[in-house]
């Protein structure tokens, strides 16, 4: 079903492209979400069909990666360009909610391209990541952070 709405949607962003006869990444943007938008209005069962919640979603997640990645930049960038360190590097056991191995390996990926921190392993059960990072001031915040910011926003997308 979400792959029939994709196509469709794929499908007339593509003619929204023809109709107008501009060519550019902008237009076609701007053609996938007119059409996301008249596919919903046009849906019966929104609440049940997946697609239309998961499109937001995706961008939602898009823009809170952009703003974890740009703040731990900033943080690593500053303990480099000053004398003192504000390091304080640890190894933390994260407990899993990801089940899948596309959901932990997502995760891990998205923890290790983060500046100052670095997916290790994963227990032999899947229930435990193991992550070693640069600035653990409160262990139980950290893991909130990773449970409650990536992993929750995460799961909310594949599930």
């Amino acid at each position: 079903m979400i792959k029939t709405r994709f196509l469709s949607n794929l499908l007339l962003s593509f003619i929204w492209v023809a109709i107008t006869g501009t060519f550019s990444a902008e237009n076609f943007i701007f053609g996938f979400m007119l059409s996301f938008i008249l596919l919903w209005i046009i849906s019966v069962n929104r609440s049940e069909n997946k697609y239309f919640t998961r499109g937001p979603k995706i961008i939602y997640f898009i823009f809170f990666f952009l703003y974890e990645l740009v703040k731990a930049n900033i943080e690593v960038a500053y303990d480099v360009i000053t004398p003192k360190h504000y390091m304080k590097p640890g190894i933390v056991k994260i407990p899993l909610t990801a089940k899948t191995d596309l959901e932990i390996t997502l995760l891990a990926n998205l923890i290790s391209l983060t500046p100052g921190t670095l997916s290790l392993d994963v227990s032999d059960d899947r229930k435990v990541l193991y992550v070693h990072a640069m600035y653990v001031q409160d262990r139980e915040q950290f893991i909130l952070g990773i449970k409650n910011g990536f992993e929750k926003k995460l799961l909310e997308i594949i599930r």
